[in-house]
């Protein structure tokens, strides 16, 4: 997972140093006053976007097995400790026995 968000942060800020060169040569315009970085974020944002979702697909791929097979070990550990439990509340009960009661009388 960790690989993952560091290629995905690596294709955005290859996508902002296009987006930035891009603005400054003229080809993209220019924001509005102050808005000018704001708008290389955003407009960064919005190219490097599907970028990720295209070139990184196999990266995306082995983190999410990673979490699943994580997600899987931990619920495998909490039934295990469930199981455990039971067991031990079960042996500390003494069996039940049937108690017997005088014909006419109920309880």
């Amino acid at each position: 997972m960790f690989r993952y968000t560091l290629w995905r942060l690596g294709v955005f800020a290859g996508c902002l140093g296009v987006v930035w060169g891009l603005v400054y040569l003229g080809v993209f315009p220019r924001g509005f006053g102050e808005s000018n970085g704001m708008w290389i974020v955003l407009l960064a944002l919005v190219i490097s976007a599907p970028i990720s979702f295209v070139v990184l697909r196999g990266v995306r791929d082995r983190a999410s097995v990673q979490i699943v097979e994580r997600v899987d070990r931990m619920k495998a550990n909490l039934d295990a400790n469930r199981s455990q439990e039971d067991e031990t509340v079960d042996a500390a009960q003494p069996a039940a026995q049937p108690t017997s009661h005088p014909q006419g009388q109920t309880s």
